[in-house]
């Protein structure tokens, strides 16, 4: 089975072109500086800045955390591979 190759061109157009997904990314982007400009994190530090409400567009002092990138990325699976506490 050979596996296709990935249409970056489409799946920029499609999904992560949006106008949703555009301020999505500029947010967490915002967010990453305002933690730099704090001094909680530094450029290439293998940290992440997680929102703890899981919405990208709330930075908010008291929303953002830092994690390592496998635990900011990652989360509890179920047999089904849904999220076992989808409250987190």
């Amino acid at each position: 089975m050979t596996k296709k190759p990935r249409n970056y061109k489409n799946e920029y157009k499609s999904y992560q072109g949006t106008e949703e997904q555009k301020k999505k990314r500029a947010s967490r982007n915002a967010a990453r500086a305002k933690m730099v400009k704090k001094g909680k994190v530094k450029p290439g530090d293998g940290k992440d800045v997680t929102h703890k409400n899981g919405n990208p567009k709330v930075n908010k002092d008291s929303n953002l955390g830092v994690a390592s990138k496998s635990k900011n990325r990652s989360f509890a699976r179920t047999k089904t591979a849904k999220k076992k506490n989808p409250k987190d």
